[in-house]
């Protein structure tokens, strides 16, 4: 569903120069499956998911989405995806029902179809109690909650989930990782990025490891594991990265 092939995007900084956020990072994620993007700050996570997204166009390479090219018809590809971004982007004056509502129509919902899509999203995300109370008065888990609602509402094949879990507590993450699991049933590409080691080793049927806008390592956890000779995914990450956990007390 979702195939990156050599994808680099280069900014222009006045201290720094050329700055290469990507630099050739190829991955395929598959229908059916949860592929994690890990990597440090700064490591490329993020802009990979807004090139493939279409919200940034890339310097160089290309990617597909279901068979169509990110380049060669945007348009078609932002029908077939979901995306959730760190930014959330929120409009504060709307309630959680009218900004659903809004993005329902975007994509193309209407009459009974409409209605029972948002009946579904705002029962399944547990957004009933506050679906008419206005966004910015809302938690910052309650926002991501309906961040994530609003990307599902047209029910597209291939979900693209920067840091999902951000800012929600523990029944809140359960929720969003019980909807990936359950989407990955129903056939649907979930490509996510996050921080947290241990939702990503329960969630994830393969993962890809990005460092310096490059994908270090890509796998299973069990191909990871035979790579770096590591258990913990946190520090199968920490050997991909070059660097190494050492024990309290131990000398380095």
């Amino acid at each position: 569903m979702i195939q990156a092939d050599y994808l680099a995007k280069h900014f222009k900084d006045r201290k720094r120069g050329t700055f290469k956020a990507l630099d050739g990072v190829s991955f395929e994620a598959r229908a059916g499956e949860v592929f994690g993007l890990l990597g440090p700050n700064g490591a490329g996570k993020t802009t990979t998911l807004r090139v493939l997204a279409t919200v940034l166009k890339p310097t160089g390479g290309t990617a597909r989405i279901g068979g169509v090219d990110i380049l060669r018809d945007p348009g078609r590809v932002r029908r077939q995806i979901g995306f959730t971004s760190g930014d959330m982007g929120q409009y504060g004056r709307l309630t959680p029902l009218e900004a659903l509502s809004f993005f329902a129509r975007l994509n193309g919902l209407e009459g009974s179809t409409l209605k029972s899509r948002l009946h579904d999203v705002i029962d399944r995300f547990g957004i009933a109690s506050y679906a008419n109370t206005k966004i910015d008065k809302l938690s910052t888990g309650m926002k991501q909650k309906v961040a994530i609602a609003r990307t599902v509402i047209h029910d597209p094949p291939v979900l693209i989930l920067d840091e999902p879990s951000s800012g929600l507590d523990v029944p809140a993450s359960r929720l969003i990782e019980e909807f990936i699991l359950s989407a990955k049933q129903a056939g649907k590409c979930i490509l996510f990025s996050t921080h947290i080691m241990e939702e990503a080793e329960y969630l994830c049927d393969r993962i890809a490891v990005v460092n310096r806008g490059r994908v270090t390592a890509t796998g299973t956890m069990e191909e990871l594991r035979a790579l770096t000779g590591k258990q913990r995914l946190r520090e199968v990450f920490l050997a991909l990265l070059g660097l190494e956990e050492h024990a309290p007390g131990a000398v380095a």
